[in-house]
């Protein structure tokens, strides 16, 4: 998997990235179902995302059969961060704290959630 930097998904690209990483591999078509379950989309432009995708280097394409395996080419760890920096910086002026405080101000976490958070809470102050 590639980690360049200069590689920017779109909102529509990262939807397709999400299916595989998900999937880890998936033809045209096992894309399309997936994505077709939540939104509007048309098979021939899922295929025009993918060729446009592959083009950029945030896909790979095994076409040694008939049919087209792709996979992503792109780490989903490094493309949530590229993200989360650019969010940090641009909507919270570089404050996590901000961020953070954000997140948990406005949405309803489990108690499973909260007790992860704070054990990674209790694990940064041991740093």
């Amino acid at each position: 998997m590639t980690t360049a930097k200069n590689i920017k998904p779109t909102d529509s690209e990262i939807e397709i990235l999400r299916v595989l990483w998900d999937k880890e591999k998936a033809t045209v078509r096992e894309v399309h179902e997936v994505l077709s379950a939540h939104k509007d989309a048309g098979y021939t432009t899922t295929l025009k995302l993918l060729q446009i995708m592959f083009e950029k280097g945030l896909v790979t394409r095994d076409d040694s059969s008939k049919t087209h395996i792709y996979r992503a080419n792109v780490s989903k760890e490094i493309t949530q961060k590229q993200f989360m920096g650019k969010m940090i910086h641009s909507l919270f002026s570089g404050s996590s704290t901000q961020l953070v405080m954000q997140a948990l101000g406005n949405h309803q976490h489990s108690k499973e959630e909260l007790e992860e958070i704070q054990q990674l809470l209790n694990n940064l102050k041991k740093k």
